[in-house]
């Protein structure tokens, strides 16, 4: 089954909620928006939820607020990932604060290597 177009009022509260400075670079991951830092996603949209990667305390507590285990295919839990419902993300302070939190989690691991310099890099030459 095909994946749904997010709804224009969440596209629209997403890009008020990422972050514009700081290395923060958008992106379109399968189709819906998304935000990186260091080549690492931290915050993007799956049909109709806002799905950020948080740490375990975040998760918690979003959680507790009623954001769920984010899984992009039923049955395949993403771990370390949450998805919001759109009635969390209107309260924009509170989606703000955790998209905030997911950026810093995710600017504080190391930079992802690309993966064209490390095929580069451990690939035998050629013989001719």
């Amino acid at each position: 089954m095909p994946w749904k177009k997010s709804p224009p009022e969440l596209v629209a509260a997403f890009e008020r909620l990422v972050p514009t400075a700081r290395g923060v670079e958008r992106r379109s991951m399968f189709g819906y928006p998304a935000a990186f830092v260091k080549g690492r996603m931290f915050a993007g949209l799956h049909e109709d939820r806002l799905v950020m990667r948080l740490d375990e305390a975040a998760i918690v507590e979003a959680k507790k607020r009623g954001a769920t285990d984010f899984e992009a295919m039923a049955g395949r839990v993403m771990k370390g990932w949450i998805a919001v419902p759109q009635r969390l993300v209107a309260d924009e302070s509170l989606a703000r604060g955790w998209v905030e939190r997911a950026f810093h989690h995710v600017a504080t691991a190391p930079a992802k290597k690309s993966r064209r310099s490390s095929t580069k890099a451990t690939r035998a030459p050629r013989k001719r």
